[in-house]
């Protein structure tokens, strides 16, 4: 089968057949999404009566549906819509959790655009409530993640919003948040780290 190429070239790469060891973790290039390590975190914490943590599915617009049969239906068209709050809500000790989660291939900063004011707002308002509010940011390139707390990360929102950077710095993240190390069992226990700073 040939398969064709946007520049109008045959690939140079030779297929190799995947290594299929079910011994061999790979810690330095893990292959998995912060999305992907964070669901089985909440998975283990579910299946050992840790928490309850759900991540939100995104809404969905259907546009036009078939109907070939009268007893299935086709979706044709549907959109994504911007989801109104946060990635990730559950019941946690008795508190309530709701946070966001974002990963950069940056490797100095992680720009803010990459948040948008209703989640801001929503996590000032779970706050508010005492609730836990919190955001998990994934430096993907250096295989690091942070958990900072929505009160140590609004400064800097607020400091965009009266025409400063754009961006947290690394330095400023290690500064205000606390690196989530990964693991197999939970993948990436961040309760731990909501353990010591809010309880």
């Amino acid at each position: 089968m040939a398969i064709g190429y946007p520049n109008g070239k045959k690939s140079q790469k030779k297929w190799q057949k995947p290594h299929n060891s079910k011994n061999q973790i790979d810690f330095g290039n893990r292959g998995m999404s912060l999305e992907d390590d964070l669901n089985d975190t909440n998975t283990y914490y579910l299946a050992h009566d840790r928490a309850v943590i759900h991540k939100k599915p995104t809404p969905v617009q259907i546009v036009q549906v078939d109907y070939p049969k009268r007893s299935s239906a086709m979706i044709k068209e549907a959109y994504f819509k911007r989801p109104s709050t946060t990635d990730y809500n559950g019941v946690y000790n008795g508190k309530y959790l709701d946070f966001e989660a974002k990963e950069t291939k940056n490797k100095t900063a992680f720009p803010l655009s990459n948040f948008h004011p209703h989640q801001i707002e929503h996590m000032k308002q779970v706050t508010k409530q005492e609730g836990i509010a919190f955001v998990i940011t994934s430096f993907s390139e250096l295989g690091e993640v942070y958990l900072t707390l929505f009160d140590a990360f609004f400064p800097f929102w607020e400091r965009m919003l009266q025409g400063g950077r754009k961006s947290i710095t690394l330095d400023e993240i290690r500064q205000h948040s606390d690196q989530i190390p990964y693991g197999l069992n939970p993948r990436l226990d961040f309760l731990s780290i909501i353990d010591k700073k809010c309880f």
